[in-house]
């Protein structure tokens, strides 16, 4: 693809590995700059799920904002997740065992010592993605849709979610895939993908993609969890929305319409919060989360021996595009 390198591993002072891909940034007046060579489409994964969010609402469902902020959650496991995603299953009648994402055990050491130690084991609502599919079973329960096959793209909630990504996009969704938990996940291009997530962090409060924005921004330790790099983003920035996808997806958006979606060649997810970190600084915003996250450590020996970096090609692009923003 002959993509720049966005991010460069440092350790002991020499580049030992390098991350390419691709970025798009949309000013607030929907002006886009384009470092790279993006994909006709790529596969957002969980980046989407504030899109299908937005059409869970849509269809009438009624969740407080913690359930809302969940199901946009990837996120790890902890016994609060796990018990937000049941309260969603219990107000529509349902349990855990309706899920039909994999089981899985917490995402954080300590989390998963303590599962452990009380006897516990790795369940349904503890998948990174429990929020979504919770939400998604209690629609068709509300609509009166068949839960049993709710992941199939024929179904009828996969059918509505499917026109909610295209009108939050204005993009024609490739073909159906199947997402690490098992749920459709479609094909769109980097500039809808980050058009689709300005359009739900610009929306009013009394619209759907208002709620979902509202919800994220008010519960973003929902969203992701402790020592995330979207949580802790999302807590330090306001107005900011923003979700992670699988295979090096980053998706971001500001309540004035700045929107950034970038896509790592490798997949590698170690590579995003540079990127992110590096967006953030470029927009005008600092701050120690900011300054961690945008050189987040390399370890040898138990200490920090270099970090994770924004390349100087991605530092260049960032600062040239920004800058032609405040000409327009």
């Amino acid at each position: 693809m002959n993509n720049p390198v966005l991010v460069d591993y440092v350790r002991s002072g020499v580049v030992e590995s390098t991350h390419t891909g691709s970025v798009v940034l949309l000013a607030s007046d929907g002006s886009q700059h384009t470092l790279g060579n993006p994909p006709p489409q790529i596969y957002p994964r969980s980046s989407l799920k504030p899109l299908f969010a937005t059409g869970l609402v849509s269809a009438g469902l009624e969740l407080t904002a913690r359930q809302l902020a969940l199901a946009t959650a990837s996120h790890s496991g902890t016994d609060e997740h796990a018990q937000v995603a049941r309260e969603i299953l219990s107000s529509a009648g349902l349990t855990e065992d309706a899920l039909r994402c994999p089981p899985d055990l917490p995402l954080e050491v300590d989390d998963l010592v303590a599962l452990i130690r009380a006897g516990g084991s790795a369940d349904r609502a503890r998948h990174n993605c429990s929020g979504k599919h919770a939400a998604m079973l209690a629609t068709c329960v509300l609509k009166s849709w068949p839960t049993e096959g709710y992941l199939d793209p024929t179904h009828p909630l996969q059918v509505h979610l499917r026109a909610t990504v295209t009108d939050l996009a204005g993009e024609e969704p490739g073909a159906p895939g199947v997402d690490g938990c098992g749920a459709p996940v479609w094909q769109l291009s980097l500039p809808a993908l980050a058009r689709a997530t300005a359009r739900i962090a610009t929306a009013s409060d009394t619209t759907p993609e208002g709620r979902v924005a509202a919800a994220a921004r008010s519960h973003p330790e929902l969203v992701g969890g402790r020592r995330q790099c979207v949580t802790e983003l999302m807590q330090h920035v306001p107005g900011l929305l923003a979700k992670e996808g699988a295979e090096g997806v980053w998706v971001a958006a500001l309540n004035d319409g700045r929107a950034m979606a970038a896509k790592i060649d490798d997949g590698a997810m170690r590579a995003l919060p540079a990127i992110l970190a590096a967006t953030l600084r470029a927009w005008g915003y600092s701050g120690q989360p900011i300054d961690r996250w945008a050189a987040n450590p390399v370890v040898g020996g138990g200490h920090p021996v270099g970090a994770i970096l924004p390349s100087a090609a991605l530092q260049d692009f960032l600062a040239t595009a920004t800058t032609l923003e405040t000409t327009y």
